[in-house]
């Protein structure tokens, strides 16, 4: 009886958070709405090539996992674990915040909260924790009466329990929105294409889609959301505007953003920073 050659059998060991890697591939090309053959004629590789690593018949070279994964636009922390799950050595660098690597980007961090004042903007890794805030930050909180108080923009990370945004945004924070349940419908969806890539967001995003009853789509979407917030000096109106560090190769730098408050109205610009 004769038969086709097939490419050598392998069983991959999984990745650092036990998914393996032809179901990290199959996942990352689902993600991209790619076929098979999509992906086969990017890569210049057989159908069949694809379909039995992403079966765990055969494992790829090292370059041609990165090509993949770049062709996919894999987050480099799913590159990561990629590359560890098929045998190889992370290539992109996974120091934490607090790291002598990223001191450079730390003063950038610092420098933007810090031009940004009086208006609020704060620093936010990939769990929504918050890693720094500018006095704005504090002056907001400090306004609807909160007594939670985030870290400084200082370039020294803080050694103290994180401050989440999510939580804040379910208690203090929350409970002054004036139009929560359109501000958190708004973050859920955020929320929900972030967890893809930061399963960890899971329980928060639960426990604050529990909180948002469910909405009519509006006739018309406004040009952008205002959050609207009750404080002592009356009604105060924001947008935000994030922004990220450019072209990262580093897996916390791409799940860092900087979250930019700028007053929605005359009053509120009027009053940021008022004692």
């Amino acid at each position: 009886m004769s038969s086709t050659a097939e490419p050598p059998s392998s069983v991959d060991p999984p990745s650092s958070d036990g998914v393996a890697l032809p179901a990290l591939l199959r996942e990352a090309r689902a993600r991209k709405r790619w076929s098979q053959w999509d992906l086969a004629l990017e890569l210049a590789v057989s159908q069949r090539h694809v379909s039995f690593v992403e079966l765990g018949r055969s494992r790829p070279s090292r370059a041609l996992l990165l090509r993949w994964l770049d062709l996919l636009g894999a987050p480099l922390v799913l590159r990561n674990q990629a590359l560890l799950s098929a045998g190889y050595a992370p290539a992109y660098d996974d120091s934490p915040w607090a790291a002598g690597a990223l001191r450079e980007a730390r003063r950038a961090a610092s420098h933007l909260l810090q031009s940004h004042e009086p208006w609020p903007a704060l620093l936010l890794d990939g769990r929504w924790d918050v890693l720094a805030a500018n006095s704005g930050v504090a002056w907001l909180l400090d306004a609807i009466g909160s007594t939670v108080r985030p870290p400084p923009t200082d370039e020294a990370p803080t050694t103290a329990a994180p401050l989440n945004l999510l939580d804040l945004a379910m208690g203090d924070l929350g409970s002054a929105i004036l139009n929560l349940d359109e501000a958190a419908a708004s973050l859920l969806g955020q929320l929900r294409h972030e967890m893809a890539t930061e399963p960890s967001l899971r329980p928060r995003v639960e426990a604050l889609a529990a909180l948002v009853p469910a909405q009519e789509d509006p006739v018309r979407f406004p040009p952008t959301l205002t959050t609207r917030y009750a404080s002592r000096h009356g009604e105060l109106s924001f947008l935000s505007m994030f922004t990220t560090f450019g072209a990262p190769h580093s897996v916390t730098l791409t799940s860092l953003r900087i979250e930019l408050m700028f007053p929605a109205d005359e009053f509120t610009r009027s009053v940021v920073g008022r004692p």
